[in-house]
């Protein structure tokens, strides 16, 4: 996606963001044939209203856009995005000021993105001065770190698996000067990690599962690990979906699209900590050598997981890379999943769950969601409920039971792995927009990276 925010231009259209308890001063501000004509369209400054009013040549005058009653506009933080995608190809500059500048900058920037690996022609962008008081190197890192987790998530799984997901982090790490390594395939078993190779080996050689492992930082800095499901493609394996459910499955991997993109985001900002990103990312396919349900597997941690669904694969994944992620004790461990259908039917595609044991970091984590514009919303990890992961043979099962619960069990179930002593957040996430909206078109979506970036900057950055 270009650049389409800017820092200064001659020739830039006025734009007007207009409250609607404000409409009558600002028309006042206009022209006589400027003000009619907006009444004359109807304009009421309703969020998400645009008017544009010509000037003398036929060309763009000026645009208002309608921000609604007050904080109305809190309901569709993005909803800047609207004008790029009517406006010509231009210049345009907020003449009035944004409730926040920031998001306002945002929205138009991913506003102007689309999906264009497979389209043989791009559209020109329109292009918006810098509001004031936004830094344009950070506004346009946090669009290209967006930017970046869309196109992962859009990418169809012929052309990214777990190998292909694997040198987008190698570039990642390329482009900022970090160590990175991955184990693949057999290999996962003599390094001991079992689960990713289980849920990974039967799909084809080019493939095999893979742990993609990213250091960063000074190691006498804060440690902050990032963990992100990696599922290229998932069939649901011997337990294998309906056609309808294996639909959007190439965005199983949105997890670890959102990792990237958070990390991304945390070193192009330089912040003060030691990044590990940790990637496990498999295909799971159907074959031979298929993992079954009713085996009993043996995890990194030493714990037996009995399979009670092959379609419960992410968590069993997640629960290796958790286990070496919580072996140096890191200050933060996030890990980011497209986890569970049970998290949509709770709270819809827009608002994923998050799981921690410590009030005062999810205390802040919603306050930075809440700030930034990026919802989340807590879930507890009701202790009573590991009764429906119990296993009669094994010292857990990977399917919770009953049909109840399921983002809960399934946080459950990573909660096994992760020791009370590290500082864990763990958010079941959706990354993909069911429908097109301003500023959040119909596909892969990035979610909880910003509420996470703002976190990290404000707990780490002294």
């Amino acid at each position: 996606m270009p650049d389409s925010l800017i820092e200064g231009s001659d020739v830039s259209v006025p734009v007007h963001a207009v409250p609607t308890e404000g409409l009558d001063a600002i028309l006042s501000t206009l022209s006589d044939v400027e003000a009619s004509w907006a009444r004359a369209t109807g304009f009421d400054a309703a969020m998400g209203a645009v008017t544009i009013i010509a000037d003398a040549k036929g060309g763009i005058g000026r645009v208002l856009f309608g921000l609604g009653k007050t904080d109305a506009w809190r309901r569709a933080p993005l909803g800047i995005g609207k004008l790029p995608a009517i406006l010509p190809a231009g210049d345009y500059e907020f003449v009035t000021n944004l409730p926040d500048p920031a998001l306002g900058a945002l929205g138009w920037a991913l506003g102007n993105y689309a999906y264009s690996r497979y389209k043989t022609t791009r559209q020109p962008t329109p292009r918006l001065v810098i509001p004031r008081g936004v830094e344009i190197a950070a506004a346009r890192s946090l669009a290209r770190s967006v930017t970046l987790v869309r196109d992962l998530v859009n990418t169809p799984a012929n052309d990214l698996g777990p190998a292909e997901l694997s040198l987008q982090i190698f570039a990642l790490a390329e482009r900022h000067g970090a160590k990175v390594s991955e184990i693949v395939g057999p290999a996962l078993q003599a390094a001991n990690f079992p689960l990713i190779h289980a849920v990974g080996r039967a799909a084809s050689e080019d493939r095999q599962p893979r742990l993609v492992d990213l250091v960063w930082g000074n190691t006498d800095h804060p440690k902050v690990t990032l963990v992100g499901k990696g599922v290229t493609f998932d069939t649901g394996g011997l337990d294998i979906k309906p056609s309808s459910g294996m639909l959007l499955m190439k965005k199983d991997m949105g997890g670890a699209a959102n990792a990237i993109g958070l990390a991304q985001l945390i070193m192009e900002a330089g912040l003060p900590i030691r990044l590990r990103l940790l990637v496990p990312t498999v295909e799971n396919a159907i074959s031979g050598p298929s993992f079954r349900p009713g085996d009993v597997l043996r995890s990194r941690a030493g714990l037996t997981v009995e399979i009670g669904n092959t379609d419960a694969e992410g968590r069993l994944i997640l629960a290796d890379a958790l286990t070496l992620a919580a072996e140096e004790k890191p200050d933060l461990l996030v890990d980011l999943a497209t986890l569970t259908g049970a998290a949509r039917v709770a709270l819809g595609p827009d608002i994923p769950p998050f799981y921690t044991h410590d009030d005062s970091l999810a205390a802040d984590l919603a306050r930075h969601a809440e700030e930034v514009g990026d919802p989340l919303w807590r879930l507890p990890l009701w202790a009573p409920y590991e009764a429906m992961i119990d296993s009669k043979i094994a010292d857990i099962n990977n399917a919770g039971q009953g049909g109840f619960a399921g983002s809960v069990t399934a946080a459950l179930f990573l909660d096994r792995f992760v020791p009370r002593s590290v500082p864990w957040i763990h958010a079941d996430i959706y990354a993909w927009n069911p429908m097109s909206r301003p500023g959040r078109p119909e596909g892969g979506e990035a979610q909880s990276i910003r509420a996470l970036f703002s976190l990290i900057s404000e707990r780490f950055v002294t």
